[in-house]
């Protein structure tokens, strides 16, 4: 099996082994060796494409391979364009209070609570928090994507029915910083 990744005119992408390095606006690097893929997959730069193959015809080397092409069409889509992420801040009765602090997002007045819930900020992901609104961007879809989820996790109810006590932060459209959907 063999995907083809093309290559856009401004971005820059050095090969070593399985380690992908993407160069744009910004830079992003990945290592994709595995000890379970030892030898069987290989990634090549070909003029302005980069082919992903495998070396054995398995439906789970198979799979990787599409995984690790579309891996590296999202390092493309980061430091091209970048990702943005939208969650609204959702309450009935205690309002929410989200403020950020270092590497964390504080969480207060969750249902009442006295104390305060924290979510990390994975990577270089910039959090902006607007009256009702959180905006996350950032190069890496999966530091955007963790940071999302931590911010929801941090939100989660236990012991009270969901369709009822619908408070919380919530993703509500992800999208390139561009415009265009994901």
């Amino acid at each position: 099996m063999e995907k083809t990744v093309a290559i856009p005119e401004n971005v820059q992408i050095e090969i070593k082994g399985l380690q992908v390095t993407v160069k744009g606006n910004d830079e992003l690097s990945r290592d994709f060796s595995d000890p379970r893929l030892n030898g069987l997959i290989k990634i090549e730069k070909k003029d302005s494409t980069i082919h992903v193959s495998n070396s054995e015809d398995s439906r789970k080397i198979g799979a990787n391979v599409g995984t690790i092409a579309a891996h590296i069409k999202n390092m493309i889509l980061g430091v091209t364009t970048g990702f943005k992420y939208t969650m609204k801040i959702m309450y009935t009765h205690f309002p929410l209070t989200v403020s950020i602090s270092g590497d964390e997002i504080q969480i207060k007045n969750f249902f009442g609570e006295k104390g305060s819930r924290t979510a990390g900020i994975v990577g270089k992901t910039e959090v902006k928090v607007d009256k009702e609104y959180v905006i996350l961007t950032g190069n890496n879809v999966e530091d955007v994507g963790q940071t999302a989820a931590n911010i929801e996790r941090a939100c989660k109810l236990t012991g009270r029915d969901r369709r009822i006590f619908q408070d919380g932060i919530f993703l509500t459209d992800r999208q390139l910083k561009t415009g265009e959907k994901v």
